[in-house]
Protein backbone atom coordinates (compact mmCIF):
# COMPACT_ATOMS: atom_id res chain seq x y z
CA UNK A 1 0.00 0.00 0.00
CA UNK A 2 1.15 3.50 -0.80
CA UNK A 3 -0.13 6.07 1.66
CA UNK A 4 -0.12 9.82 1.13
CA UNK A 5 0.14 11.83 4.34
CA UNK A 6 -0.63 15.54 4.60
CA UNK A 7 0.50 17.46 7.67
CA UNK A 8 2.13 16.15 10.82
CA UNK A 9 2.10 16.80 14.56
CA UNK A 10 5.18 16.17 16.70
CA UNK A 11 6.63 13.85 14.03
CA UNK A 12 3.91 11.21 14.57
CA UNK A 13 3.44 10.52 10.86
CA UNK A 14 7.17 10.85 10.22
CA UNK A 15 7.80 8.09 12.77
CA UNK A 16 5.20 5.85 11.12
CA UNK A 17 6.87 6.50 7.78
CA UNK A 18 10.24 5.62 9.27
CA UNK A 19 9.21 2.23 10.69
CA UNK A 20 6.58 1.06 8.17
CA UNK A 21 7.36 -2.29 6.51
CA UNK A 22 4.25 -3.50 4.68
CA UNK A 23 3.18 -0.06 3.49
CA UNK A 24 4.96 3.13 2.51
CA UNK A 25 4.11 6.70 3.47
CA UNK A 26 4.93 9.83 1.53
CA UNK A 27 4.55 12.79 3.87
CA UNK A 28 4.02 16.36 2.67
CA UNK A 29 4.14 18.85 5.51
CA UNK A 30 3.43 22.55 5.78
CA UNK A 31 6.33 25.03 5.67
CA UNK A 32 7.95 25.15 9.11
CA UNK A 33 8.25 28.29 11.18
CA UNK A 34 9.68 29.38 14.51
CA UNK A 35 9.87 26.46 17.00
CA UNK A 36 8.92 23.89 14.36
CA UNK A 37 12.30 24.48 12.69
CA UNK A 38 13.80 22.58 15.63
CA UNK A 39 10.96 20.35 16.83
CA UNK A 40 9.72 18.88 13.51
CA UNK A 41 11.83 16.78 11.16
CA UNK A 42 13.10 18.33 7.93
CA UNK A 43 13.56 14.93 6.20
CA UNK A 44 10.21 15.19 4.42
CA UNK A 45 8.68 17.07 1.52
CA UNK A 46 7.16 20.47 2.23
CA UNK A 47 4.56 22.47 0.36
CA UNK A 48 6.28 25.35 -1.41
CA UNK A 49 3.31 27.67 -0.86
CA UNK A 50 1.03 28.78 1.96
CA UNK A 51 -1.80 29.35 -0.51
CA UNK A 52 -4.53 26.75 -0.23
CA UNK A 53 -5.30 26.53 -3.94
CA UNK A 54 -1.65 25.80 -4.74
CA UNK A 55 -1.49 23.14 -2.02
CA UNK A 56 -4.64 21.54 -3.44
CA UNK A 57 -3.18 21.62 -6.94
CA UNK A 58 -0.04 19.86 -5.69
CA UNK A 59 -2.13 17.02 -4.21
CA UNK A 60 -4.27 16.75 -7.36
CA UNK A 61 -1.12 16.30 -9.45
CA UNK A 62 0.20 13.35 -7.43
CA UNK A 63 -2.88 11.71 -5.88
CA UNK A 64 -3.13 8.87 -8.43
CA UNK A 65 0.24 7.56 -7.22
CA UNK A 66 -1.34 6.58 -3.88
CA UNK A 67 -3.99 4.22 -2.50
CA UNK A 68 -5.09 6.15 0.59
CA UNK A 69 -4.50 9.42 2.42
CA UNK A 70 -4.06 10.22 6.12
CA UNK A 71 -4.23 13.81 7.38
CA UNK A 72 -3.26 15.50 10.62
CA UNK A 73 -4.74 18.93 11.42
CA UNK A 74 -7.77 20.69 10.01
CA UNK A 75 -5.59 22.52 7.49
CA UNK A 76 -4.46 19.18 6.07
CA UNK A 77 -8.02 17.80 5.98
CA UNK A 78 -9.14 20.93 4.14
CA UNK A 79 -6.63 20.25 1.37
CA UNK A 80 -7.58 16.58 1.03
CA UNK A 81 -11.27 17.51 0.89
CA UNK A 82 -10.80 20.10 -1.86
CA UNK A 83 -8.54 17.72 -3.80
CA UNK A 84 -11.41 15.21 -3.93
CA UNK A 85 -9.60 12.30 -2.30
CA UNK A 86 -10.40 9.74 0.39
CA UNK A 87 -8.71 10.56 3.68
CA UNK A 88 -8.47 9.37 7.27
CA UNK A 89 -8.36 12.11 9.91
CA UNK A 90 -5.97 11.44 12.81
CA UNK A 91 -6.33 13.43 16.04
CA UNK A 92 -3.62 13.16 18.71
CA UNK A 93 -4.03 16.56 20.39
CA UNK A 94 -6.62 19.18 21.16
CA UNK A 95 -7.88 19.60 17.57
CA UNK A 96 -10.91 17.42 18.24
CA UNK A 97 -11.64 19.16 21.56
CA UNK A 98 -12.28 22.48 19.81
CA UNK A 99 -13.45 21.52 16.30
CA UNK A 100 -13.82 24.46 13.89
CA UNK A 101 -17.40 23.48 13.02
CA UNK A 102 -18.54 24.18 16.61
CA UNK A 103 -19.38 27.83 17.31
CA UNK A 104 -16.97 29.49 19.75
CA UNK A 105 -15.49 26.16 20.83
CA UNK A 106 -13.20 26.45 23.85
CA UNK A 107 -11.26 24.16 26.15
CA UNK A 108 -12.77 23.36 29.55
CA UNK A 109 -10.16 25.35 31.48
CA UNK A 110 -10.25 28.39 29.15
CA UNK A 111 -12.54 31.41 29.12
CA UNK A 112 -11.75 32.46 25.55
CA UNK A 113 -12.85 30.50 22.49
CA UNK A 114 -10.05 28.77 20.59
CA UNK A 115 -11.74 29.40 17.23
CA UNK A 116 -14.06 32.17 16.08
CA UNK A 117 -15.20 31.02 12.65
CA UNK A 118 -18.23 32.45 10.91
CA UNK A 119 -21.25 30.41 9.79
CA UNK A 120 -19.88 29.66 6.31
CA UNK A 121 -16.49 28.57 7.64
CA UNK A 122 -18.08 26.31 10.25
CA UNK A 123 -20.34 24.78 7.63
CA UNK A 124 -17.35 24.14 5.37
CA UNK A 125 -15.33 22.42 8.11
CA UNK A 126 -18.31 20.27 9.03
CA UNK A 127 -18.34 18.97 5.44
CA UNK A 128 -14.60 18.37 5.66
CA UNK A 129 -15.09 16.36 8.85
CA UNK A 130 -18.09 14.38 7.59
CA UNK A 131 -16.33 13.53 4.32
CA UNK A 132 -13.44 11.75 6.06
CA UNK A 133 -13.62 8.03 5.39
CA UNK A 134 -12.56 7.43 9.01
CA UNK A 135 -11.56 9.38 12.12
CA UNK A 136 -8.97 8.04 14.55
CA UNK A 137 -7.94 9.36 17.96
CA UNK A 138 -6.35 8.36 21.27
CA UNK A 139 -7.25 8.19 24.99
CA UNK A 140 -10.59 8.22 26.82
CA UNK A 141 -11.06 11.99 26.69
CA UNK A 142 -10.41 12.49 22.98
CA UNK A 143 -12.30 9.34 22.00
CA UNK A 144 -15.42 10.38 23.96
CA UNK A 145 -15.30 13.78 22.30
CA UNK A 146 -14.89 12.30 18.82
CA UNK A 147 -17.82 9.93 19.39
CA UNK A 148 -20.10 12.95 19.88
CA UNK A 149 -19.66 13.74 16.20
CA UNK A 150 -18.79 10.37 14.61
CA UNK A 151 -20.48 7.15 15.69
CA UNK A 152 -17.83 5.24 13.73
CA UNK A 153 -14.96 6.84 15.68
CA UNK A 154 -11.83 4.67 15.99
CA UNK A 155 -9.71 4.56 19.12
CA UNK A 156 -6.02 3.70 18.78
CA UNK A 157 -4.09 4.46 21.97
CA UNK A 158 -0.82 3.09 20.70
CA UNK A 159 1.34 5.91 19.38
CA UNK A 160 4.90 5.37 18.20
CA UNK A 161 8.13 6.61 19.73
CA UNK A 162 11.07 7.06 17.38
CA UNK A 163 13.40 4.57 19.06
CA UNK A 164 16.36 5.68 16.94
CA UNK A 165 16.22 8.98 18.84
CA UNK A 166 14.83 7.85 22.19
CA UNK A 167 16.05 4.69 23.95
CA UNK A 168 17.94 3.77 27.15
CA UNK A 169 21.29 3.66 25.35
CA UNK A 170 21.27 7.25 24.08
CA UNK A 171 24.45 9.10 25.02
CA UNK A 172 23.85 11.92 27.48
CA UNK A 173 24.54 15.55 26.69
CA UNK A 174 27.83 16.48 28.36
CA UNK A 175 27.03 19.65 30.28
CA UNK A 176 27.82 20.78 33.81
CA UNK A 177 25.17 19.89 36.39
CA UNK A 178 25.67 21.91 39.57
CA UNK A 179 22.66 20.41 41.36
CA UNK A 180 19.72 18.02 40.91
CA UNK A 181 18.16 18.97 37.58
CA UNK A 182 14.65 18.66 36.20
CA UNK A 183 14.16 19.20 32.47
CA UNK A 184 10.88 20.58 31.14
CA UNK A 185 11.03 20.46 27.34
CA UNK A 186 7.33 21.15 26.82
CA UNK A 187 5.57 24.32 25.76
CA UNK A 188 4.40 26.57 28.58
CA UNK A 189 0.75 27.47 28.98
CA UNK A 190 -2.57 26.66 30.64
CA UNK A 191 -2.87 23.58 28.43
CA UNK A 192 0.16 22.04 30.19
CA UNK A 193 -0.91 23.03 33.72
CA UNK A 194 1.80 25.59 34.39
CA UNK A 195 -0.36 27.34 36.97
CA UNK A 196 -0.10 24.13 39.01
CA UNK A 197 3.63 23.74 38.32
CA UNK A 198 4.48 27.33 39.28
CA UNK A 199 2.56 27.02 42.57
CA UNK A 200 4.11 23.63 43.36
CA UNK A 201 7.64 24.95 42.88
CA UNK A 202 6.94 27.63 45.50
CA UNK A 203 5.92 24.90 47.97
CA UNK A 204 8.95 22.62 47.55
CA UNK A 205 11.67 22.34 50.21
CA UNK A 206 14.52 20.68 48.29
CA UNK A 207 17.40 22.31 46.47
CA UNK A 208 17.11 21.75 42.70
CA UNK A 209 16.78 23.59 39.41
CA UNK A 210 14.39 23.26 36.46
CA UNK A 211 15.66 23.79 32.93
CA UNK A 212 12.60 25.05 31.09
CA UNK A 213 12.57 25.61 27.33
CA UNK A 214 11.40 29.14 26.57
CA UNK A 215 8.48 28.12 24.39
CA UNK A 216 4.97 29.43 25.00
CA UNK A 217 1.47 28.56 23.81
CA UNK A 218 0.05 31.81 22.41
CA UNK A 219 -2.95 30.92 20.24
CA UNK A 220 -5.38 33.27 22.04
CA UNK A 221 -5.20 36.57 23.91
CA UNK A 222 -5.99 34.68 27.11
CA UNK A 223 -2.92 32.50 26.58
CA UNK A 224 -0.75 35.56 25.85
CA UNK A 225 -1.85 37.14 29.13
CA UNK A 226 -1.10 33.86 30.90
CA UNK A 227 2.38 33.89 29.34
CA UNK A 228 3.12 37.33 30.74
CA UNK A 229 1.97 36.18 34.17
CA UNK A 230 4.28 33.17 34.02
CA UNK A 231 7.25 35.36 33.16
CA UNK A 232 6.51 37.85 35.95
CA UNK A 233 6.03 35.15 38.59
CA UNK A 234 8.84 32.81 37.52
CA UNK A 235 9.91 30.65 40.50
CA UNK A 236 13.54 30.83 41.60
CA UNK A 237 14.23 27.26 40.45
CA UNK A 238 13.37 28.00 36.80
CA UNK A 239 16.18 28.60 34.30
CA UNK A 240 15.01 29.34 30.76
CA UNK A 241 16.91 27.62 27.94
CA UNK A 242 16.48 27.74 24.13
CA UNK A 243 14.23 25.23 22.35
CA UNK A 244 16.04 21.92 21.92
CA UNK A 245 16.43 20.32 18.51
CA UNK A 246 14.46 17.09 18.34
CA UNK A 247 17.51 15.16 17.17
CA UNK A 248 19.30 16.17 20.40
CA UNK A 249 16.37 15.90 22.80
CA UNK A 250 17.18 12.32 23.85
CA UNK A 251 20.65 13.42 24.95
CA UNK A 252 19.13 16.15 27.12
CA UNK A 253 16.71 13.63 28.64
CA UNK A 254 19.68 11.43 29.61
CA UNK A 255 21.53 14.43 31.04
CA UNK A 256 18.68 15.49 33.34
CA UNK A 257 17.86 13.68 36.58
CA UNK A 258 14.08 13.82 36.11
CA UNK A 259 11.76 15.02 33.34
CA UNK A 260 8.91 17.36 34.26
CA UNK A 261 5.83 16.88 32.08
CA UNK A 262 2.28 18.21 31.86
CA UNK A 263 -0.05 18.77 34.82
CA UNK A 264 -3.42 19.34 33.11
CA UNK A 265 -4.95 16.73 30.79
CA UNK A 266 -4.25 13.56 32.75
CA UNK A 267 -2.68 11.66 29.84
CA UNK A 268 0.88 11.68 28.56
CA UNK A 269 2.05 13.34 25.37
CA UNK A 270 5.08 13.04 23.14
CA UNK A 271 7.57 14.56 25.59
CA UNK A 272 6.55 12.14 28.33
CA UNK A 273 6.56 9.06 26.08
CA UNK A 274 9.90 9.90 24.50
CA UNK A 275 11.55 10.55 27.88
CA UNK A 276 10.12 7.39 29.44
CA UNK A 277 11.52 5.37 26.51
CA UNK A 278 14.95 6.71 27.53
CA UNK A 279 14.28 5.16 30.95
CA UNK A 280 14.18 8.54 32.67
CA UNK A 281 11.81 9.29 35.54
CA UNK A 282 8.90 11.38 34.25
CA UNK A 283 6.65 13.47 36.50
CA UNK A 284 3.31 13.95 34.74
CA UNK A 285 -0.27 14.19 36.00
CA UNK A 286 -2.03 10.87 35.40
CA UNK A 287 -5.81 10.83 35.77
CA UNK A 288 -6.84 7.51 37.36
CA UNK A 289 -10.16 7.75 35.51
CA UNK A 290 -8.32 7.55 32.18
CA UNK A 291 -6.92 4.16 31.20
CA UNK A 292 -5.09 3.24 28.02
CA UNK A 293 -6.26 0.39 25.83
CA UNK A 294 -3.40 -1.86 24.73
CA UNK A 295 -4.13 -5.13 22.92
CA UNK A 296 -7.74 -5.02 24.10
CA UNK A 297 -6.83 -4.54 27.77
CA UNK A 298 -7.35 -1.40 29.84
CA UNK A 299 -4.06 -0.49 31.51
CA UNK A 300 -3.48 2.18 34.13
CA UNK A 301 -0.37 4.23 33.26
CA UNK A 302 2.14 4.32 36.16
CA UNK A 303 2.91 8.03 35.95
CA UNK A 304 2.65 10.27 39.02
CA UNK A 305 1.12 12.37 40.51
CA UNK A 306 -2.53 11.32 40.33
CA UNK A 307 -3.70 14.74 41.47
CA UNK A 308 -3.45 18.29 40.14
CA UNK A 309 -3.09 19.63 43.67
CA UNK A 310 0.09 21.80 43.80
CA UNK A 311 1.00 20.48 47.26
CA UNK A 312 0.82 16.87 46.03
CA UNK A 313 3.13 17.77 43.14
CA UNK A 314 5.50 19.65 45.46
CA UNK A 315 5.77 16.64 47.78
CA UNK A 316 6.46 14.36 44.80
CA UNK A 317 9.18 16.66 43.45
CA UNK A 318 10.86 16.66 46.86
CA UNK A 319 10.64 12.88 47.06
CA UNK A 320 12.29 12.19 43.68
CA UNK A 321 15.07 14.59 44.61
CA UNK A 322 15.77 12.84 47.91
CA UNK A 323 14.77 9.21 47.31
CA UNK A 324 16.88 7.67 44.53
CA UNK A 325 15.41 4.20 44.95
CA UNK A 326 11.86 5.50 44.55
CA UNK A 327 12.94 7.60 41.56
CA UNK A 328 14.63 4.67 39.80
CA UNK A 329 11.71 2.30 40.46
CA UNK A 330 9.27 4.83 38.98
CA UNK A 331 11.47 5.20 35.88
CA UNK A 332 11.51 1.40 35.42
CA UNK A 333 7.69 1.16 35.67
CA UNK A 334 7.22 3.98 33.18
CA UNK A 335 9.72 2.45 30.77
CA UNK A 336 8.05 -0.99 30.83
CA UNK A 337 4.67 0.66 30.26
CA UNK A 338 5.73 2.87 27.36
CA UNK A 339 7.42 -0.09 25.63
CA UNK A 340 3.99 -1.73 25.45
CA UNK A 341 2.25 1.47 24.38
CA UNK A 342 4.73 2.98 21.92
CA UNK A 343 6.74 0.21 20.31
CA UNK A 344 6.94 1.54 16.72
CA UNK A 345 6.78 -1.90 15.09
CA UNK A 346 3.51 -2.71 16.86
CA UNK A 347 2.06 0.72 16.08
CA UNK A 348 2.74 0.29 12.37
CA UNK A 349 0.96 -3.08 12.46
CA UNK A 350 -2.09 -1.37 13.99
CA UNK A 351 -2.07 1.20 11.20
CA UNK A 352 -1.60 -1.46 8.55
CA UNK A 353 -4.90 -3.04 9.64
CA UNK A 354 -6.68 0.33 9.51
CA UNK A 355 -5.31 1.18 6.07
CA UNK A 356 -6.28 -2.22 4.66
CA UNK A 357 -9.80 -2.00 6.07
CA UNK A 358 -10.53 1.42 4.63
CA UNK A 359 -8.76 0.80 1.37
CA UNK A 360 -11.22 -2.05 0.76
CA UNK A 361 -14.11 0.26 1.68
CA UNK A 362 -12.96 3.26 -0.34
CA UNK A 363 -11.98 1.41 -3.50
CA UNK A 364 -9.21 3.85 -4.37
CA UNK A 365 -7.86 7.31 -3.64
CA UNK A 366 -10.58 9.28 -5.46
CA UNK A 367 -13.63 10.23 -3.39
CA UNK A 368 -17.12 9.93 -4.84
CA UNK A 369 -18.11 13.56 -5.20
CA UNK A 370 -20.18 15.84 -7.40
CA UNK A 371 -17.49 17.40 -9.66
CA UNK A 372 -19.46 20.62 -10.23
CA UNK A 373 -20.04 21.08 -6.49
CA UNK A 374 -16.37 20.50 -5.73
CA UNK A 375 -15.31 22.92 -8.47
CA UNK A 376 -17.59 25.58 -7.00
CA UNK A 377 -16.19 24.99 -3.50
CA UNK A 378 -12.65 25.43 -4.78
CA UNK A 379 -13.59 28.71 -6.45
CA UNK A 380 -15.14 29.95 -3.21
CA UNK A 381 -12.01 28.84 -1.31
CA UNK A 382 -9.82 30.94 -3.63
CA UNK A 383 -12.03 34.00 -3.10
CA UNK A 384 -12.01 33.55 0.69
CA UNK A 385 -8.27 32.99 0.60
CA UNK A 386 -7.77 36.39 -1.00
CA UNK A 387 -10.15 38.10 1.42
CA UNK A 388 -9.17 36.43 4.66
CA UNK A 389 -5.87 34.55 4.43
CA UNK A 390 -3.84 37.16 2.57
CA UNK A 391 -5.38 40.08 4.48
CA UNK A 392 -6.75 39.01 7.86
CA UNK A 393 -3.85 36.71 8.72
CA UNK A 394 -1.06 38.50 6.85
CA UNK A 395 0.57 40.19 9.88
CA UNK A 396 0.41 37.00 11.95
CA UNK A 397 1.99 34.97 9.16
CA UNK A 398 4.69 37.57 8.52
CA UNK A 399 5.55 37.35 12.22
CA UNK A 400 5.82 33.57 11.93
CA UNK A 401 7.79 33.23 8.72
CA UNK A 402 9.43 36.61 8.28
CA UNK A 403 8.57 39.16 5.61
CA UNK A 404 10.75 37.78 2.80
CA UNK A 405 9.88 34.12 3.41
CA UNK A 406 6.17 34.96 3.64
CA UNK A 407 6.36 36.84 0.35
CA UNK A 408 7.98 33.83 -1.32
CA UNK A 409 5.39 31.43 0.11
CA UNK A 410 2.41 33.50 -1.04
CA UNK A 411 3.42 34.43 -4.61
Amino acid sequence: MKILAIGDTADNIYTLQKFAKNFSIHLINFPRKQAALKTVSDNVEFFDSLLIHKQVKKIEQIKEEFDMCIVMSWAAARIAYLAGINYIMYFVGGDIMTPPFVKNAKLTYAKEATNRFNFFERNFYKRVFNSAIACVTITDEYFEQLKKFRKDAIRLDRIAVDTTLFNPNIERMHLEKPKFTFLSAQRMGMEKGFDVIWKALELTKSDFRVLQVEWFIEKTNEEKIFKEKLIKTKPKQIEFIPIIKRTELGKYFKYADVILGQMRVGAQGGIERDAAYCKKTVISFCDLNQQMNIDGKNIQPPFLPNSKNPQVLADLLDRVVNDKKFCDELAEKEYEYVKKLSNPEKVTLDWEKIFKKYLDKSNGISRKVNPMKLKMEKRIAIILEKIFYKRKYASKNIEGWGKEKYKTLTQ
